[in-house]
């Protein structure tokens, strides 16, 4: 939340510790028909975004986040992947990342929250939100763990990345045993 007094916006708290950043200018302060979504100005960290008031990205830090959660799965597989699930995703740094791989003929993307995708596109088109027109990008408005359940068997993704928010909310499904379950049926032979 940001207070009007003291500006800064501060993570939930979890594990006993709190991560707060001082707002400059807010942006944007909504809601999506899933969660509140908070974007603001830092003039330490850019624009950040913040999803039921836990801090998702904040332009200063993302590339150490979004390379690692895509490069290593990308790299560590048998054969350059060529079809690729993103799951959430919605700021789009992922994407961006998965994007730079020439081997990958398909991307698909299944987010819940259109309005993410959008907050994106609109707040962080310079850099992570960059690769939404790519031709390869097939985009899902959709609950992951319901499309892996009735799409996922026989898709043969090379990689999944899974790139969702804390277990509360519209992301909690994600971590229970039948998504990962799921998540393994819809992947090829080798795929990570």
């Amino acid at each position: 939340m940001v207070g009007s007094a003291k500006r800064k916006s501060c993570g939930q708290p979890s594990s006993g510790q709190r991560f707060c950043i001082k707002v400059d200018k807010v942006l944007l302060n909504g809601k999506s028909e899933f969660q509140d979504i908070l974007v603001f100005n830092s003039s330490t960290y850019g624009v950040v975004l913040v999803l039921d008031g836990a801090i998702q990205v904040t332009e200063r830090d993302e590339f150490a986040y979004q390379e690692m959660i895509s490069q290593i799965p990308l790299f560590a597989s048998n054969n350059p992947p060529k079809k690729v699930l993103i799951v959430g995703g919605g700021d789009g740094g992922v994407l961006r990342e998965v994007a730079k791989h020439a081997s990958v003929e398909e991307i698909h993307m299944c987010e819940i929250d259109q309005q993410v995708c959008e907050v994106g596109k609109k707040f962080f088109n310079t850099t992570l939100a960059t690769s939404f027109n790519d031709p390869r990008l097939k985009l899902f408005y959709d609950d992951a763990a319901r499309y892996l359940r009735l799409e996922g068997k026989g898709q043969n993704y090379d990689a999944i990345i899974c790139d969702s928010s804390d277990p509360v909310g519209p992301a909690a499904t994600l971590y229970i045993p039948e998504f990962y379950q799921s998540m393994s049926d819809a992947l090829a032979p080798g795929g990570v």
